[in-house]
Formats: structure tokens, sequence, C-alpha cells
């Protein structure tokens, strides 16, 4: 038997932490004493706690590992793969992300040598006065969190184009994100996954046309917010007013390209001419 110290100082975990393990049902003492109160873990546990430190490198919570330590043995070489390669893509995605910021940060760092300000992208932004045609949007409207978003487009634009190929629809268009909360809420919003077909069938509804102020980016998703406010910037000096929710138009798909300078996304906000 160890010693909760020796235990803390093999797996470099403090018994601190072990304490707080114990109390949340990580990983229990082998024994403790009833009189001292002295914790004691079995050489068999080392590889536990291990594996539990191994899976905190790879960024699972305590309350994933748990989930996976409570696995019954049949299922938990499966399932401890499928973890293992969800946790990865989500890695990779952070990598991908942190790597765009570094890119980024690069070239505002290079501008600033050049004596250019740093939000001169605003400049470039280009937006164009446009007459969309009305169109019958097959879709799903649910309150969305901001951490919800990334997994929620695959999920939900799938469920749509499932629907497609089941019943033989037609499509008309790439998917689109109509945002219809009047403020941002880190907890909630109002978004609408949509995409365009044919057929007027359960579960669609009609998007009008109009008049909208457009804007597209190519580039990473992160610069929408930039596009937004040169946007919104657009229609206060043109003299409109918004008159419906915004929304997104993915011209590429994501999963298609290799680097975020690839993407493609078009920006509409509906708009009439102020009186």
């Amino acid at each position: 038997m160890l010693s909760i110290g020796e235990f803390s100082k093999i797996c470099e975990v403090s018994a601190k932490t072990l304490r707080y393990y114990d109390e949340i049902g990580l990983i229990h003492p082998d024994e403790i004493n009833a009189d001292n109160g002295y914790r004691y873990y079995s050489i068999s546990q080392l590889k536990k706690m291990l594996f539990i430190n191994r899976l905190k490198s790879y960024q699972f919570s305590l309350e994933e590992i748990k989930a996976i330590l409570e696995l019954e043995e049949d299922q938990s070489g499966e399932k401890l793969y499928s973890a293992l390669s969800r946790k990865r893509r989500e890695i990779e995605q952070q990598i991908k992300a942190l790597d765009y910021t570094l890119k980024q940060m690069s070239n505002d760092i290079s501008n600033l040598e050049k004596g250019i300000p740093m939000m001169s992208r605003l400049d470039t932004i280009e937006v164009q006065l446009v007459e969309t045609r009305p169109m019958n949007l097959l879709f799903i409207r649910l309150m969305m969190s901001s951490d919800d978003y990334a997994k929620g487009y695959g999920k939900y634009f799938s469920g749509l184009y499932t629907k497609i190929a089941t019943e033989k629809l037609t499509l008309l268009g790439t998917p689109m994100t109509i945002f219809h909360s009047p403020e941002y809420n880190p907890a909630g919003n109002d978004t609408e996954f949509a995409i365009p077909i044919k057929e007027a069938v359960q579960g669609t509804r009609a998007l009008p046309g109009g008049l909208c102020a457009r804007s597209v980016l190519k580039g990473s998703y992160s610069e929408l917010t930039s596009v937004y406010a040169k946007l919104r910037e657009w229609v206060e000096n043109e003299g409109y007013k918004l008159v419906e929710s915004p929304y997104e138009v993915y011209v590429t798909d994501p999963n298609q390209v290799t680097v975020s300078e690839d993407l493609v996304t078009k920006v509409y906000f509906p708009v009439q001419k102020s009186i």
C-alpha cells in the first residue's frame, strides 16, 4: 500500500487534488485508517491515476473522465476510441483557430510597423446594394448558445440535408443561418438554420425577397463581426434601415476547404430607405 503522500509523489498529483477526486468519485483511496483518517492507495491504482492524468492532458474535463471510467469493460474500448477521436477533432479545431490568430496577429504587427492602423481592414470591406428573390426555406429554428454554434451548424444542416434526400426534394441553394435575436446573449440566441428548396412541404417557410445590403467575406468566420460592423455602418451612412433579421449564406462547405482563407460567406442585411 502507498500513503497518500507516496501516491501523490509518484503520480505528480497533490494530496489536496487526490482528496477532491475522492469527493467527486473519480478515484477513491483503497483504504482509510479508521483511527487517524490516513488514506492509502494500492499499487494497482497507479495505473488508474496515470490514465486519469493522460485524459486530463488530452483536455478532457473531470466530468468527461468520470464518465469514461464508469464505462463497462466490454464497452470501454469502443467508447473510449470514440471519445478520444472526438476530443482529437476538437483539439485540431483549436489548433487551427490558434494558427489563424497567430497569422492575424503577425499581419497586425507588420501593418503597425508600416504605419497602417490595426483596424484598417474595415475600410477594405465592400458593400453592395442588391435585390434578392423570394426563397422557400426548409428550416429549423431554436435557441443556441454561443458554445453550441460550431457543433450546431453541422448537426442541424446535416438533419436538413437528410430530409431533402429522404423526401427527394429539390435543392436550390447553399445553407444559410438567420439570426433573429435583437441582441447578443451568450446564454442563448434565436437562430434559424435553413436550406433553400423548391417544394413547399411541412417544415418550410417563405423568405421574402427585397432590397439588401450585402458583403462577401473570403476568410475565417471569426472575421464576420467586422463584416457586420461594416454593413451596419454602411446602412446608417447611406440612409437605410434594417427591416428584417440579417442572415449568412455559406457559399463554401467548411468540410471541403483546407484553409480558412478559402471560406466564402455572404452576409445580407434586409433594408429599406429611411423616411
